[in-house]
């Protein structure tokens, strides 16, 4: 089973990323952001960015830097398919996963305005903020000496794959497609990550 993370700034295109892994690669999809959306709902509590934030770090404080994708882990190994883990946002996170075999951390960024307006455009509950907002949001999960809290900086700094997004569609997915590509020669050539 192949395990792919990604992580990167808010609206770099993760999503399309993972849109492509999905379609294109058959792979399954888990997200934090869909698992933190579940349990905020069974709290009632509001849907938008500084609740899901607050959530994360509260569950992390109570059970580990890497319980939400740990908890992720365990249900796509349950299934046993190819899976893309989105939205990582802590070391902890990824040195949990590293613990698997075949794991590869994808990192996506863009400039911060061509970011802002992806979102705009996704238009999602927590996307609904100002350009000052938004990087005060981005600010807020960069860095953290908090082992339980967002680092985004770091998270991406140790991505075994980054792409810049700052280009079209087709340019990011030839990225992906190149590295895809080299990981399944990898594989087949008996290369596989450890």
């Amino acid at each position: 089973m192949i395990i792919i993370g990604i992580t990167g700034t808010l609206g770099a295109g993760k999503g399309t990323i993972v849109d492509f892994l999905i379609e294109e690669e058959g792979f399954d999809h888990y997200s934090v952001r869909g698992f933190l959306l579940e349990e905020m709902k069974k709290m009632g509590m509001p849907e938008n960015r500084d609740s899901m934030t607050s959530l994360a770090n509260k569950l992390r404080s109570a059970h580990g830097p890497s319980y939400i994708t740990d908890e992720l882990y365990e249900r796509a190994n349950a299934e046993g398919h190819d899976c893309v883990i989105e939205s990582i946002r802590t070391p902890g996170e990824i040195l949990s996963l590293r613990r698997k075999s075949d794991f590869y951390l994808f990192a996506v960024n863009a400039s911060p305005r061509r970011r802002f307006n992806r979102i705009k455009r996704r238009g999602s509950e927590t996307d609904e903020v100002s350009f000052k907002e938004f990087m005060a949001n981005e600010n807020r999960e960069m860095d953290s000496d908090d082992p339980h809290k967002q680092n985004l900086s770091k998270c991406i700094e140790m991505a075994d794959h980054s792409f810049e997004n700052n280009g079209s569609l087709k340019q990011l997915l030839d990225q992906v497609k190149g590295v895809m590509s080299e990981i399944k020669t990898n594989i087949a050539n008996g290369k596989r990550k450890q």
